[in-house]
Parts: C-alpha cells; structure tokens; sequence
C-alpha cells in the first residue's frame, strides 16, 4: 500500500475525532500531507469512518488530483488542498462540524476563557458558502492568513490546521472546546472571556514553549 504510514495517521485522527463526537456519521474530513512526495492522503467520500480501513482513505495531489484509492476523496478536498498549497507551514488540517463550533460560528465571534485555548485565537469567520467549492477553500485561507490555525464557517462547521496531525487536532479539539464553554457561560449568565492582554501574553508563553 502506497503512503501506507500517512494513510494509518489519517485513520487514527479520523477515529479519534469519530470518539470525541466531533465527527458523526461521514460528515467532515481530515487530511494529512505526505513527507516524500507532494501528495495528500484524504478521507474519501460517503464511507463510514467507524468502519474505514487504511487503504481506503484516498491519496491525491496538491491541486485535488485523485491518484491512488478505491473511492473518491473527500468533496471538501479543495479545502484542504488549497490550505496546502498557500501554507507551507500546514502539513495536516481537519473539518468538522462541530456542534458548538457551528454555533458560534453563527454568533460571529469565539473567544477564548481559558489559558489553553489562547493558542488557536483569533479564530476567524467565514461567510457562508456552498461546501466542496473553490470559493469557500478560497475563503477558508483567507481566513486563517499566514499563522492562523482555525477558523469556523456559518452554518457549516470548523476548519483547522498544524504542521502536523497532532497540532492540528489540538486545534480542532480546543476550538471546540472555546465554543462549547463559551457557550454555556453565556446561557448561565456568567461568560467573561479573558482579557486582551492576558491573551498575548499567554500566546507568548506558548509560543515560547514556556507553557506549562
């Protein structure tokens, strides 16, 4: 099996996000480029994940390209394509839909109310727009600019991104997470998002590697 290493990372990341409930059914995908070649393994189209095998998630190029797998890659390709392409930086990126990242999506604003989350703001919106287009995967990298690592997508879900799969689902798992607190300390009547100042410092820390 071609890119065999790079395909099981992809299956890992998609269980695990299947396990977290960030995932349902076969919405939302994940991506992860390869080390020795411009190539991108990406999970295919209407396959159940819960069931999914290695071989099966699809191999393409970074222009979307279908090489090598049984069935089809993902319709959100281009998204992950595209983030490829304009972010060397990006090895791996993730898009689910995300309950609570959909919401706040809506709201227009994410926050963060904890010093961990502090690593993935700002988290960008984007309008919404048809799924599996070049205009939303045009959008989405517009979005995120030359550092960001989320960003959320009105009425469609999160698109998040890393060096490499482990740094892009802490993103997703974080953001999540900023959403869902956030969420809940608004209906309780009690959110207050960390101050400004607080935020850069905590980045610093982190960026630093001087977190703890």
């Amino acid at each position: 099996m071609k890119y065999e290493n790079t395909r099981k990372i992809v299956l890992e990341a998609i269980l695990e996000a299947v396990e977290l409930g960030l995932i349902h059914g076969t919405s939302g995908n994940i991506a992860l480029r390869a080390d020795e070649d411009d190539v991108v393994a990406v999970t295919p189209s209407g396959i159940s994940y819960s069931k999914m095998t290695a071989d099966q998630i699809a191999i393409v190029d970074l222009n979307g390209k279908w090489l090598d797998g049984p069935f089809k890659p993902s319709s959100e390709t281009p998204m992950h394509t595209a983030c490829m392409r304009a972010r060397k930086d990006v090895r791996a990126t993730v898009h689910t839909h995300g309950m609570f990242a959909t919401i706040a999506a809506m709201s227009g604003e994410l926050l963060p109310v904890t010093p961990p989350q502090c690593e993935f703001v700002p988290v960008g919106i984007v309008p919404f727009t048809m799924p599996g287009s070049n205009e939303v995967a045009d959008r989405v990298v517009e979005a995120l600019g030359e550092k960001g690592r989320a960003v959320l997508i009105k009425n469609h879900g999160m698109f998040c991104c890393g060096k490499d799969m482990k740094a892009a689902m802490a993103a997703t798992i974080y953001t999540e997470e900023m959403a869902q607190t956030a969420y809940y300390a608004k209906v309780a009547g009690v959110f207050q998002p960390m101050p400004e100042e607080a935020v850069r410092a905590m980045k610093a820390l982190i960026e630093a590697d001087q977190a703890v």
